[in-house]
């Protein structure tokens, strides 16, 4: 390997690095406002500045290559002059307002100005002054505080693929700003406010509502989709404050969506608070003890094969597992996750997931998607698609139209009838299959939900054994579900064993069962008659207007649990506040009811219910660990339907029980509806 000599010492690198990396290699800490090492380079604030021998002037070392032989220091009496004087540039313009700006104590021109900053300026002209600029009701903007550092700018383009933030002017008259400012549309726009290090973007929502020093921090993980984004959940007192990203190279990297980052207000909204039972065709406050009896009372004087129940999207896996218990226990097998009914084969583990890894995107030549809209459905994994597409030129092909992705892709067909040639190798699109080595097949819920969808699924993935795409090393096989509870609720089998997948939502649609057990479950769609509702979540939304006895439950910040993301990877979901009023966790709930009904526990403790579950998971290898692989069986299903391929709309804003509660998700989807007018209003 190379080696470079900095401050006396001698460091291997690898070929490709710049000086700075070459620094960080040697655990040498290099200041910098414009570099990100997930950014391109820009070179533009000169922080970064060290000596470099027979270079008459100091050099930038974010942009610099490392080289054989090269002598560096980072420490001399020249860097630290240059450095102070860069300072002094940058605060030159810089409103010294850190007592009431929001990146207080969390500021890298505040950290940085500590080393290299003095008391006093130099300069006698005139502070310039920028106007705020209007970038969408999640971004505040002070752009006085701007110090052109570009990181903004580079995201949009680069990693949102949205290139709608750009500058203006030239030189003290440069500005950042949104083209025509109008607000961004991106699902990943609110990263730049973490980027941003300045305080130049900050938090709109947030804005002035708390110190980061008074905040509680909690480890956690992103439930609102199935990816399973690494976040920070920060609280002061029983209030989310903000959710931040935690990095993990694994899944999301460093970032999230706005999803993520800004429903957080709606876990304040609209909250179940006590148990409430239907008198009159009007909800009224109950004790626990009058509710969990007059559902006893209903279960005992109802036959099992009438009784139902429903998985949400944000249920958790202790929760899942306990709700089976307990209907094994009452004897019912009418238990399902599905919103709608799709085909899945529940058989082999590898069926239902994403098993080429969301980190395995990167590595693959080439993506075809199939009725699936990355975008929209698991934003995060949409962001590692367009990196590989930028990075390493992927080519990417379609099978129904998904709409604006953030990369170009070219669409092959709008109906089952492509799908069909592909797998028969009679279509133009396989002798590019055949030349690839690491495919990415992307299959989402749409194409599944068709009457072929069965044909399509088993297949496709007899196609890929055949062609040896299937092994311990690489599977091209993914499903792109939506779902957070969804490889859960399909690992514990909580799924109608008819897998025309029609008999539970016949008997829902024609009113065959005669109690209806709602676990968080808001976005199950039927007409009610007489059937008798049960609810038991968090928020008054859909479950809980229909329902006839309601159980108050804690929201996923509220309470531990365990869930599998996409890809099967085990992750843990940390308590970080106390759920509202008198709502006790699920499991507990569940626990309750079955003590009611047959007088006995179904667990004791929640450490036995979380080892019981573990033993449970099909294929576990260990907590934030992917899956072990096992051979696929083969199926076949021969019913095939030359149907058109119409890609299920996302109310993406909307998509669950506390999105629909927040007011910044509310702002979002209003904006994305209608045309906002120019101006920097707010």
């Amino acid at each position: 390997m190379p080696k470079i000599n900095i401050n006396g010492k001698e460091i291997d690198f690898e070929a490709g690095m710049t000086v700075l990396q070459a620094c960080e290699l040697a655990k040498i800490e290099i200041p910098r406002f414009c570099y990100h090492e997930r950014l391109s380079i820009a070179g533009n604030c000169r922080m970064c500045l060290v000596e470099m021998e027979k270079s008459p002037k100091p050099i930038a070392s974010c942009a610099m290559p490392a080289v054989e032989g090269m002598k560096i220091k980072t420490n001399s009496e020249l860097v630290e002059k240059a450095r102070k004087g860069v300072m002094e540039f940058l605060l030159a313009n810089h409103p010294l307002d850190c007592p009431v700006c929001d990146q207080g104590g969390e500021c890298d021109l505040q950290d940085q100005s500590l080393y290299y900053g003095v008391d006093k300026s130099r300069f006698s002209e005139n502070k310039r002054s920028v106007s705020e600029k209007y970038m969408g009701p999640l971004i505040k903007t002070q752009m006085t505080r701007c110090i052109h550092c570009t990181r903004c700018v580079r995201f949009s383009t680069e990693i949102a693929g949205v290139p709608e933030i750009g500058a203006i002017g030239r030189g003290e008259n440069m500005e950042i700003t949104t083209y025509l400012e109008k607000s961004m549309d991106s699902e990943l726009s609110g990263n730049v406010i973490d980027l941003c290090p300045v305080g130049a973007l900050t938090s709109k929502p947030y804005a002035f509502s708390a110190r980061p020093w008074e905040l509680k921090k909690t480890e956690s993980i992103d439930v609102l989709d199935a990816v399973g984004s690494n976040i920070r959940v920060d609280t002061y007192g029983w209030e989310v404050k903000r959710i931040l990203p935690r990095l993990n190279e694994d899944i999301n990297e460093e970032w999230i969506s706005d999803k993520t980052r800004y429903s957080c207000d709606g876990l304040l909204k609209q909250r179940i608070d006590s148990p409430y039972i239907k008198k009159d065709n009007k909800l009224i406050k109950s004790s626990w003890e009058d509710a969990l009896d007059i559902i006893i009372r209903k279960f005992k004087e109802t036959d099992p094969s009438q009784i139902a129940g429903h998985i949400g999207d944000l249920v958790n896996l202790e929760t899942t597992f306990v709700f089976k218990k307990f209907f094994e226990e009452i004897g019912s097998q009418n238990l399902e996750f599905r919103e709608k009914p799709f085909y899945i084969n529940p058989e082999d583990k590898m069926n239902y997931l994403f098993n080429s890894s969301i980190n395995g995107i990167e590595d693959s030549d080439l993506i075809l998607l199939v009725g699936s809209n990355p975008r929209h459905e698991a934003t995060i994994l949409n962001a590692r698609i367009r990196k590989a597409f930028r990075n390493n030129k992927i080519p990417i092909f379609s099978v129904g139209d998904p709409g604006d992705q953030t990369y170009d892709y070219k669409i092959l067909g709008n109906s089952t009838q492509t799908i069909k040639e592909i797998i028969e190798e009679k279509h133009e699109f396989n002798k590019i299959l055949n030349n690839s080595k690491k495919p990415l097949i992307i299959i989402g819920e749409s194409v599944l939900e068709l009457e072929s969808g069965g044909y399509i699924f088993e297949e496709f993935k007899n196609f890929l054994i055949k062609k040896e795409l299937i092994n311990d090393k690489w599977n091209a096989l993914n499903i792109l579900i939506q779902n957070a509870s969804t490889v859960g609720a399909l690992d514990f089998k909580i799924i109608n064993k008819d897998q025309s997948n029609s008999n539970f939502f016949k008997n829902l649609k024609n009113n065959k069962f005669k109690i209806l057990y709602l676990l968080g479950s808001d976005n199950l769609k039927f007409d009610k008659n007489e059937e008798f509702v049960i609810y038991q979540g968090s928020h008054g939304d859909r479950g809980a207007e229909i329902a006839d006895v309601i159980l108050p439950s804690p929201a996923y910040t509220e309470e531990n649990g365990l869930y599998q993301n996409l890809e099967g990877r085990v992750q843990e979901c940390r308590k970080a506040s106390y759920p509202a009023g008198e709502a006790i966790e699920n499991w507990k709930i569940l626990n309750k009811l079955n003590y009611s009904y047959k007088n006995k526990n179904l667990f004791t403790s929640y450490n036995s219910l979380k080892e019981e579950v573990l033993k449970n998971i099909i294929n576990f290898k260990d907590i934030n660990k992917l899956p072990k692989f096992k051979e696929p069986s083969k199926k076949i299903n021969n019913i095939f339907k030359n149907e058109k391929i119409h890609l299920s709309q996302i109310d993406y804003y909307f998509s669950n029980s506390i999105s629909r509660s927040s007011k910044v998700m509310s702002e979002c989807r209003s904006i994305k509806i209608k045309t906002l007018k120019s101006g920097t209003n707010n």
